[in-house]
């Protein structure tokens, strides 16, 4: 999550909302996610993170738990 809050801060005010957007979110949400260590993003998300973050944050990044090369060869 270390990664999505450094891509965070690189991002103006205007541009996190628009990047949460196209995400299917809330900037608010990810603030949320972020602070809160107990709770994981759920897949969805993490995919659309990575794709419009243009792969700056890998879905590894925000699950490790999951096996992303399973999904990722399908």
């Amino acid at each position: 999550m270390e990664e999505l809050r450094a891509f965070l801060k690189t991002l103006t005010v205007p541009e996190k909302k628009e990047f949460a957007t196209k995400c299917g979110t809330t900037i608010s949400y990810l603030r949320k996610r972020l602070s809160d260590r107990t709770s994981n993003l759920g897949i969805k998300i993490c995919i659309e993170i990575e794709l419009h973050s243009k792969g700056k944050v890998k879905c590894e990044d925000l699950r490790p738990d999951i096996n992303w090369s399973v999904i990722r060869k399908s």
